[in-house]
């Protein structure tokens, strides 16, 4: 039976910790970019806020899909897709 080559428990943990910390960051970023986006389209158009606030979360539902995704292609310790990050 060959050995099997696991990372250490500490180093699993800051890997999900540094993931789910640029995950977080990443989904409230696009929230209140989004929110703000409405907001400012709202306004003018004398549209509900809850449209603005329905916009930006959408906007954070997607940015935490994407993330997700991004995690389950191989991207350990960051919710991006680009390589090295």
């Amino acid at each position: 039976m060959s050995d099997i080559d696991l990372p250490s428990t500490d180093t699993v943990l800051k890997t999900a910790a540094s993931y789910g910390r640029d995950l977080l960051e990443r989904v409230l970023v696009t929230f209140l970019q989004a929110f703000v986006g409405g907001v400012v389209i709202t306004q003018p158009l004398d549209g509900s806020m809850w449209y603005a606030a329905a916009a930006g979360g959408v906007g954070a539902v997607l940015a935490l899909v994407k993330g997700l995704f991004a995690r389950l292609r191989g991207v350990t310790n960051s919710a991006s897709f680009a390589k090295g990050v």
